[in-house]
């Protein structure tokens, strides 16, 4: 049984993880930390769990040691006292981005600023099973991934990987969890209700995973609008091909590099309602949905995925590389496929 624990758990994320991993059969989660929450049942902050789960919050310096910790803190805070959370569990998984990219130049240019502990950098494997599943096996540091990323990277990886991509762009839109727990100007109700904002037209940080993942040369541009929804991630990719291609070539491809994942699915039917992906089909799943149009020209292709920026964009890809690391069927405890309508 794995003693697991979650250090910063009033958030979303870390309401999500607690969720995946009270049901997890090869899990004991011991404790879960909150400064604000310190002595309080976990329903206060997460209703969901209200006569599930009886743990309490307990404060971060309270935190005793386990075989794995999860850290879901604020963008750069883990960084920060890195040396304490590894001394305090053998395996790590970092939810913020403060260990994703291998470079700490990169990191600068994105985050603005210098690395707390750029050597830590290069111990840890970047979450994404669908592209790290080798390395992260019995792995010790992990890092998390960024949900817009994760959605550009599985929608465009086939393409990539067979040389046939010439440049893309993206337009991702995103729910309001993407935001966090915590309000701010643009997450007021009477400002975020019934919006349509593209917040981050371009430059936006999650590029660098995009780069790490798809490569450098690749002609790649994405925009991140904030639509009325909570939770979800949907992304249209107009995808420019070096040579013309029909579409079975097109299936063809993301069916061989896909069909052995078992999180992600093909959505492109000719018939019914949900011919292309939705968010709301895959919410609270670890799944992504994938589908396709090919223009008449045959190197015009847009690619549609959907998948929650808390389950497969977050918690769900943590878990699943939680069971890589500790050599478990990668699907444990994460088979839920979502609610609908």
């Amino acid at each position: 049984m794995i003693r697991a624990a979650i250090l910063g758990g009033s958030g979303y994320t870390g309401g999500e993880l607690l969720r995946l991993l009270h049901f997890h059969p090869q899990v004991e989660l011991t404790q879960i930390t909150s400064r604000e929450q310190a002595g309080r049942y976990v329903h206060i902050a997460h209703p969901n769990m209200r006569g599930v789960s009886s743990l309490k919050f307990v404060h971060p310096d309270g935190l005793r040691e386990c075989d794995l910790l999860f850290l879901a803190l604020p963008h750069g805070t883990a960084a920060r006292d890195i040396e304490r959370f590894a001394g305090l569990a053998p395996k790590l998984i970092d939810l913020s981005a403060d260990f994703r990219l291998d470079c700490a130049a990169d990191y600068e240019t994105f985050y603005g600023e210098p690395h707390p502990a750029p050597r830590w950098l290069y111990r840890f494997v970047y979450g994404l099973p669908e592209v790290n599943r080798e390395a992260l096996i019995g792995a010790n540091y992990v890092s998390g991934v960024g949900c817009n990323a994760t959605a550009v990277n599985l929608a465009l990886l086939p393409l990539v990987e067979a040389g046939i991509l010439e440049r893309a762009a993206c337009e991702i839109k995103v729910g309001s969890s993407e935001a966090g727990n915590k309000s701010s100007p643009g997450s007021h109700h009477p400002i975020r209700s019934g919006a349509v904002r593209s917040y981050k037209a371009t430059g936006h940080r999650h590029m660098a995973e995009a780069r790490l993942v798809l490569g450098d040369d690749l002609p790649l541009h994405f925009s991140v609008t904030a639509i009325e929804m909570v939770r979800g991630i949907h992304l249209l990719a107009h995808c420019y091909l070096r040579q013309p291609k029909a579409e079975r070539d097109i299936w063809r491809l993301y069916r061989a590099r896909y069909k052995d994942e078992p999180f992600l699915r093909l959505a492109s039917g000719k018939v019914g309602l949900h011919r292309l992906p939705e968010p709301r089909v895959v919410a609270g799943s670890n799944y992504c949905d994938i589908g396709f149009e090919l223009d008449e020209d045959g190197t015009h292709l847009v690619v549609v995925a959907a998948l929650d920026n808390l389950g497969k964009g977050a918690a769900g890809s943590a878990v699943q590389a939680m069971n890589l690391m500790f050599e478990l069927d990668e699907t444990t405890g994460l088979e839920f496929p979502g609610v609908y309508p």
